[in-house]
């Protein structure tokens, strides 16, 4: 299956940095996953990170940008939910959360 990534930046704000380094993280994580990441600018202080067409962070209901463990978790559960992420999860369960090796 091919996954897409999209990250919609505002422009206007200057995120354009912040949203390449996210890409780069989320493409060396996912590097057989992900078949396709777009940066798409916009306007308004938008900041969303889609996957498959589900929206997985919005700066806008959050409140915040996310941390990249986050990220790479919210990203990781639409395009390869069995997938382990290391010392990402780790810190996770640490936390008492389950993960998805727990199960």
């Amino acid at each position: 299956m091919s996954n897409k990534v999209e990250i919609k930046y505002c422009s206007q704000c200057r995120w354009l940095m912040r949203s390449s380094w996210m890409a780069q993280e989320l493409l060396t994580t996912f590097d057989q996953e992900i078949s396709e990441l777009s940066l798409q600018p916009g306007t308004g202080g938008i900041f969303e990170v889609i996957a498959n067409g589900q929206r997985v962070w919005s700066r806008k209901e959050a409140g915040r940008f996310p941390e990249i463990t986050e990220l790479k978790q919210a990203v990781r559960d639409v395009i390869a939910p069995d997938r382990h992420l290391g010392h990402v999860d780790r810190k996770k369960a640490d936390s008492g959360e389950s993960t998805a090796q727990d199960s």
